[in-house]
């Protein structure tokens, strides 16, 4: 991947995970990014990589966002 893509790719990280960190109890940025990038490189959208990471978040770093 070209430093412009990759450049691309975590402004988009960062967009999505914006959501997560206002409603989730504190946790490592970086592992949601992983989780992210992770689901990204493997064809995933944006949305359905947003939901992977807060899926791994969830099952491997036990950080769960409330419902409500």
């Amino acid at each position: 991947m070209d430093v412009a893509s990759l450049a691309d790719l975590l402004h988009e990280t960062a967009e999505h995970h914006d959501a997560y960190e206002k409603a989730a109890p504190p946790h490592d940025w970086w592992d949601w990014y992983a989780a992210y990038f992770d689901a990204r490189q493997g064809g995933s959208t944006p949305d359905e990589a947003s939901a992977a990471a807060a899926r791994y978040m969830a099952d491997v770093k036990h950080v769960v966002v409330s419902s409500g």
